[in-house]
């Protein structure tokens, strides 16, 4: 399963020891704005580079308005820096009909597109039909709203094998993390600050104090 950090702010990106290591980073207006930053092309070149000096192999954005005319001039000035940086771009967009156009416009230019918000399984198969290589369900959204997201989640892995792949997001527990992790998802996102905090446990930490414990008691033995 391949991880992607979910956060604008790339001094968050670095991890301590414990962490798997992550694929990439992934973004959306709310991030970027949570950042500090304005939602630009210059922002999101700006991010390139920093996700290329932090040694990461991803990076996944999401278009600010559904206009195809702008969607293609971001993306051959992104896709250029990316090209240049050795960072792979995703482009996402909202899995919604007003953004059929930017879809198709991406589409033109192979480029990797992942559909973000998707909430069912009829969203799924028109997912499919618009080659998308990625969808997004926002897991917490679901769960929030009184769904079960089970089945839908084993929707998305079942169709894997041909795309689009399930990217997870909105995980607010690792109790669900191991599930999409047993169920076959190909990749989640999380906050940095959820991948530091579940890196360790109180058990593992028990259990330590434990064996420190019991060698000092036998070396008195």
């Amino acid at each position: 399963m391949k991880v992607f950090l979910d956060s604008a702010i790339a001094s968050s990106w670095a991890l301590p020891a414990g962490c798997p290591p992550a694929q990439g980073v992934t973004t959306n207006p709310t991030l970027v704005l949570q950042a500090g930053l304005s939602v630009t092309l210059s922002t999101y070149t700006g991010l390139l580079q920093a996700v290329a000096d932090a040694g990461l192999a991803e990076l996944m954005l999401q278009l600010p308005r559904a206009d195809a005319t702008e969607a293609l001039l971001w993306q051959e000035s992104l896709q250029r820096s990316a090209a240049d940086l050795g960072v792979a771009l995703t482009i996402k967009l909202p899995c919604h009909p007003d953004w059929l156009g930017c879809m198709a416009a991406m589409r033109s230019q192979q480029q990797a597109i992942l559909l973000t918000g998707l909430s069912n399984p009829v969203q799924l198969l028109w997912a499919q039909a618009q080659q998308a290589q990625y969808v997004a369900p926002y897991i917490g959204r679901l769960v929030a709203d009184g769904r079960d997201v089970w089945p839908l989640m084993q929707a998305c892995v079942a169709v894997q094998a041909k795309g689009p792949a399930l990217l997870a997001a909105s995980i607010k527990s690792p109790d669900v993390l191991a599930r999409l992790m047993a169920c076959g998802a190909a990749a989640v996102t999380l906050p940095p600050a959820s991948l530091v905090a579940w890196s360790g446990d109180a058990l593992t930490d028990a259990a330590m104090a434990q064996f420190g414990r019991d060698v000092l008691s036998s070396q008195s033995l």
